[in-house]
């Protein structure tokens, strides 16, 4: 029995091994175009050059104005420390809503504490249809100070966002975690594309970086380089590599597929053509962005959809392997239901480099790679314990999976030091490279099971669920959040 086995694994990894090998190595190569691309894109324009277009951006009368929304659900620890942020952006024509998703805690009442809260009779615009409307409505009694508050039944993120959005004043709407704080710049530099190309400049994204454990005085971060625990330094490698870089990479291609909803600007009425955030999605931010694509392709109208190296937004990562395995879970969900909702973009020609580049790496290379990974890693296990795998294939194996992959990170991690020109990025190169070690030895092979599951939980038809959040500020150690803006919907 155990010579037939050995037999059937050996006719197995004689058919998988090469294309195996095939995959991680084009898999990698790709994220290290992306890179190249990221340089290349920063390389258009100096830092110089950026800095004096936003000052000029900031004193000029035709800068367009923008509203900051973000949603609220239990954030009494930090909302006070994120709306001044907010608030005291640099920018010329801002305003602050926030949108109380039906909190259990003191979320509104230190608000109304903070900034004197009046309560005022206001009708909310249904430009984008919604589920719940707010019902109450208050603004600071101090009227130099641009904050609304909408108070409304739980009905999950997206939908509080779309009340945002109805309430939203201006032309340009910023959607941010309420658990987030924004570079004091931030606004300036993710709205120049805007002012450069108003006419075809649909939505823009900025730069996540990790921030757990940091200081915050004032509204700002002042020591975000210093990621304390290793889980969080492994995510900061993380998102750099993905969220940064990578995006940074698409967006050379004008190929850009995903704005984090943790710090995306859009033209609300873009918003309003194709009715907001989608509340039954569970990748919403992705959901959306797509559906932008979709709608300007159709409709032939020439757009753009950009990312902005420079502003950064700064969140906590999850601290503890509970809650990042209920944020990959619910992430990997997302990406899946979102792919197949809009499986008619793949490989259309009509949708361009979106159809043919962009969205078949997202199917091949980010919704199948635990699969692929999973399946890889114990047939190599299986196959060393058998004798079946020798020692060459091994060497090739862990090279072209996890080698390179840990030369793409210290490559993503190099050129942040010429796109950023920030010193502790240098200073911070040895345990960088340590996080992107245990990235690839640990860290990777775990969330393979976390992603699995949650795409399970979708092919079953689970119900979609956030968990409860337990936020305990900038000032402390990390918290436990769970990724990157999710309001939980509660059982109603």
């Amino acid at each position: 029995m155990i010579d037939i086995a050995r037999e059937i694994l050996s006719v197995i990894l004689v058919w998988v091994s090469v294309p195996l090998l095939v995959y991680f190595l084009v898999g990698n190569a790709v994220q290290l175009l992306l890179v190249i691309l990221a340089v290349t894109e920063h390389s258009v324009r100096t830092a110089g050059q950026l800095h004096m277009e936003q000052q000029a951006l900031l004193s000029s009368r035709a800068a367009p104005g923008i509203t900051v929304v973000a949603a609220m659900y239990n954030e009494a620890a930090g909302i006070v420390v994120a709306a001044q942020a907010m608030l005291t952006l640099n920018y010329p024509d801002h305003e602050v809503v926030l949108v109380d998703d039906g909190s259990k805690d003191d979320t509104f009442e230190v608000l109304r504490t903070a900034y004197d809260l009046v309560q005022i009779p206001h009708y909310l615009p249904r430009d984008i249809a919604t589920r719940q409307t707010p019902h109450e409505t208050w603004i600071a009694k101090d009227r130099t100070v641009s904050l609304t508050v909408l108070r409304k039944a739980n009905s999950g993120r997206a939908d509080s966002l779309n009340c945002g959005v109805n309430a939203a004043r201006k032309e340009l709407v910023v959607f941010v975690d309420a658990d987030s704080i924004l570079d004091p710049d931030a606004l300036l530099a993710v709205a120049k594309p805007f002012a450069d190309d108003p006419s075809r400049v649909v939505a823009t994204g900025g730069v996540i970086r990790v921030v757990n454990g940091a200081r915050v005085v004032n509204g700002r971060v002042l020591d975000g380089g210093k990621t304390r625990g290793w889980l969080a330094q492994i995510q900061s490698v993380e998102y750099l590599r993905a969220f940064h870089l990578g995006r940074l990479g698409w967006s050379r291609l004008n190929s850009l597929l995903l704005i984090s909803g943790a710090f995306g600007m859009f033209r609300r009425d873009t918003l309003v053509e194709v009715g907001g955030l989608d509340p039954d999605s569970i990748g919403e931010d992705f959901e959306l962005v797509l559906r932008i694509h979709r709608t300007m392709r159709d409709q032939g109208q020439p757009y753009r959809v950009s990312f902005v190296s420079e502003p950064i937004c700064w969140t906590e990562c999850p601290s503890t392997w509970k809650v990042l395995g209920r944020q990959r879970s619910r992430w990997h969900r997302g990406l899946w239901e979102t792919l197949v909702s809009q499986r008619g973009m793949l490989l259309n020609p009509r949708y361009g480099r979106l159809g043919l580049l962009a969205l078949p790496h997202y199917w091949i290379f980010e919704l199948f790679a635990p699969v692929v990974e999973g399946v890889g890693l114990i047939l190599v296990a299986i196959g060393l314990a058998m004798g079946v795998v020798n020692a060459p294939y091994l060497v090739a194996f862990t090279a072209s999976a996890y080698l390179f992959a840990m030369l793409v990170t210290l490559s993503a991690a190099f050129a942040e030091t010429i796109i950023t020109s920030r010193q502790h990025h240098r200073r911070r190169l040895a345990p960088t490279l340590l996080a992107s070690f245990l990235e690839q030895a640990g860290y990777r092979q775990i969330t393979i099971w976390f992603r699995l599951k949650g795409w399970w939980s979708s092919l079953s038809k689970q119900k979609a669920t956030w968990g409860e959040m337990t936020r305990t500020g900038f000032t402390a150690s990390a918290s436990s959040l769970e990724g990157t803006g999710t309001t939980p919907l509660e059982p109603q």
